[in-house]
């Protein structure tokens, strides 16, 4: 599959004549793609349309703008064009597909209840990898953050004196969040006495580390997540933002205005938070 997408790539250089910053989009766009059918088990380019859909769908679960999930479709879409072209493939399962249609998925939240047996499960800070998980999900429900922020931390991001942490600070989402007290105490623990532990090279800047000392991964930290899920008999499926999307309902459940949790995640515009306003409201316990 990875053949297909240089020769996509060589095609358009030769017969369009684009430019390096587009053909490097292109490239980008569609290895992305690529690798999403590999997780979801796909070795060809033989698809169903479904598979489509599901991919633009993870693209705005991860939060991805509407501009970009567009540019990226229109990647796929060009690829298949291509493929059908050269008969690598035999149907063009991006046919119809308008991505300005496609749903968006209302995310899902987890109770206040369930993420305190989620913590609860991460409280044993007996070992280095136990202490580091506990300081990721306090944080991660502390800040709202997404798990690209959070795995993307440097040491000097964080500050637990002042209790605050600057996330994409050389992004145009840069900004700085509040911590609670409970996610300071867990961070500075873990910084203190856990993650020395997991340390390899004396010049490695990330917070959180895998057990070779480097830095975590997102796939990583879904897989750290999942099995706290599981041993908290938590029913609700879980994706990696599931504790961001609770922490934006929950704040909007309290007294926090949507404008204030709109900077707290980074988001451009308050109509991309305004659905936390109605999962809050759809979720408010009853008196």
């Amino acid at each position: 599959m990875r053949a297909s997408v240089d020769d996509f790539v060589q095609h358009l250089r030769t017969e369009r004549g684009l430019s390096k910053n587009t053909l490097a989009a292109y490239r980008s766009d569609l290895r992305q793609f690529e690798t999403f059918l590999h997780k979801a088990g796909y070795g060809d380019w033989d698809i169903p349309p479904k598979m489509i859909r599901s991919f633009m769908t993870d693209l705005i679960q991860r939060e991805y703008r509407q501009t970009s999930r567009a540019r990226k479709l229109a990647a796929v879409k060009a690829l298949y064009r291509y493929l059908l072209s050269s008969e690598a493939v035999t149907t063009d399962p991006t046919a119809g597909m308008d991505g300005a249609r496609v749903a968006r998925r209302r995310p899902r939240i987890i109770s206040t209840a369930e993420v305190e047996r989620l913590l609860e499960q991460a409280a044993d800070a007996s070992t280095p990898e136990r202490m580091r998980d506990r300081a990721m999900l306090e944080a991660l429900y502390a800040t709202g953050m997404r798990v690209s922020e959070l795995v993307e931390l440097n040491v000097d991001d964080v500050d637990c004196w002042a209790r605050e942490i600057v996330l994409g600070r050389d992004g145009a989402n840069a900004r700085t969040v509040p911590l609670s007290e409970r996610a300071a105490e867990a961070l500075q623990a873990y910084l203190t006495n856990g993650r020395e532990k997991l340390l390899r090279r004396v010049d490695e800047p990330a917070v959180f580390l895998n057990h070779r000392g480097n830095r975590l991964t997102r796939q990583g930290f879904w897989l750290i997540v999942k099995a706290y899920a599981k041993r908290s008999n938590i029913e609700t499926p879980i994706t990696p933002h599931t504790l961001r999307h609770s922490f934006a309902a929950h704040r909007l459940q309290g007294d926090s205005s949507v404008r204030e949790v709109q900077k707290l995640l980074g988001h451009a515009s308050p109509a991309t938070t305004q659905i936390y306003a109605e999962l809050a409201r759809e979720n408010r316990p009853r008196a």
